[in-house]
């Protein structure tokens, strides 16, 4: 059993594929209103040290429709690994709560909440991974598209953690993924090694042509190209990026099936024009509908199971 959900690469196909299996089959049971809740009186504390909408809102709900409950913990809150050692945060959290979800910077700081814990802890985002996020985005590509294995899957950005964390659920469950990106800002080679060493026969690729990299994907995927703690960096990016743009010229060279998906915040007239955005608005939005659906059920298996098989 694995206490944790840190980062994609922990998991092996088969459990990662299952987590997707039993999500949209618990989104259902949730539809009509026959999903248990079978976290009463469990309690999920959420540590942030970066703001957030999206996973704010899907963890909290998702404790509420299960029976549980949520706390919100900033960073004024708890100082994690400065006012307090993170060691002890954790031990303490574990005597009190019965998870702990952690949205920081460094990722090192979520895997010492989870060496210390006695409960799951769960990455809702470091710099380096967005473990949560990836599966959502997958969930929804299942969905849309059916079975993920042969489909391609074409990232239009930054190599950052969005990225890392799908081109490893992409390569583990049979999909194509290419990063589409200015030079200098691929995904780092360490991490690439790392990747293909554990997936010897994935189909993974980097381009820095968006029209040639997208004239065959099923799926076409944008983040913002200024993240959270890179705003020093924002004018050097939005020249960097320019060509990089999802907009209706892009969309030209791909299939007239291709999806858009973005994982929100989206600045329109940065990484997305407007007209795309609306044109797929629908799934974009049952993107950002599915990380309450993935997390739900990651809730219920890693609290109320006591991890992943």
């Amino acid at each position: 059993m694995i206490k944790d959900f840190i980062d994609i690469r922990e998991f092996s196909a088969a459990q990662l594929s299952g987590l997707l299996d039993r999500a949209i089959a618990d989104k259902k049971l949730f539809s009509q209103g026959r999903l248990p809740a079978t976290l009463d009186r469990k309690t999920l504390a959420m540590i942030f040290e970066k703001p957030s909408l999206r996973t704010r809102v899907s963890f909290e709900s998702a404790m509420t429709q299960l029976g549980g409950h949520a706390i919100y913990l900033s960073q004024s809150d708890i100082g994690l690994g400065s006012r307090e050692a993170v060691q002890d945060i954790a031990r303490t959290l574990s005597r009190m709560c019965n998870g702990i979800m952690a949205r920081t910077f460094r990722h090192d700081l979520v895997e010492q909440l989870a060496r210390h814990a006695a409960v799951p802890v769960i990455n809702g985002l470091t710099d380096f991974s967005h473990p949560c996020q990836a599966m959502a985005d997958l969930m929804t590509v299942r969905e849309l598209l059916g079975d993920l294995k042969g489909k391609t899957i074409v990232f239009v950005g930054d190599g950052n953690n969005v990225a890392r964390s799908l081109a490893g659920a992409c390569l583990m469950l049979g999909a194509r993924f290419i990063l589409a990106c200015p030079s200098g800002y691929e995904l780092n080679d360490a991490f690439m090694e790392k990747l293909m060493a554990g997936n010897p026969h994935a189909d993974c690729a980097t381009s820095h042509n968006p029209c040639e990299a997208v004239a065959g994907a099923d799926v076409i995927y944008t983040d913002t190209w200024v993240s959270m703690g890179q705003e020093d960096q924002r004018q050097k990016r939005i020249n960097d990026f320019e060509d990089f743009q999802i907009n209706s010229d892009l969309m030209a060279k791909a299939p007239k099936n291709a999806i858009v998906l973005h994982c929100l915040p989206a600045y329109r007239g940065f990484e997305i024009s407007e007209e795309v955005f609306e044109a797929h608005a629908e799934a974009i939005f049952r993107q950002a509908e599915n990380r309450l659906h993935f997390q739900r059920t990651l809730l219920a298996v890693l609290i109320g199971e006591g991890g992943i098989k």
